[in-house]
């Protein structure tokens, strides 16, 4: 009688583990995220009262360029190591 009644659960059960497992499978759906705050400056520059303790910074004005990809890494190959003194 326990085999029959085995029988029955384990033909109830398999099914019923493999729903289980294709559930834990299946895709999730995608989140979406929203920003809380809503800009109200209508996209204009918003400036701040200069400080009189902050410190002034030269900046170089050299105009930029772009690196094509092959360069950067044939640069990287070809740049010295940096030695390192001995310690002592």
């Amino acid at each position: 009688m326990n085999t029959v009644t085995f029988s029955r659960l384990a033909k109830a059960a398999i099914p019923a583990l493999a729903a289980m497992a294709l559930a834990a499978c299946a895709e999730q759906e995608e989140k979406t995220y929203e920003a809380d705050a809503e800009d109200l400056s209508g996209g204009e520059l918003i400036v701040t009262e200069q400080d009189p303790a902050a410190v002034e910074v030269d900046i170089p004005e050299t105009e930029m360029t772009m690196v094509p990809g092959g360069e950067v890494k044939a640069q990287e190959s070809e740049a010295p190591e940096a030695e390192v003194p001995p310690a002592g």
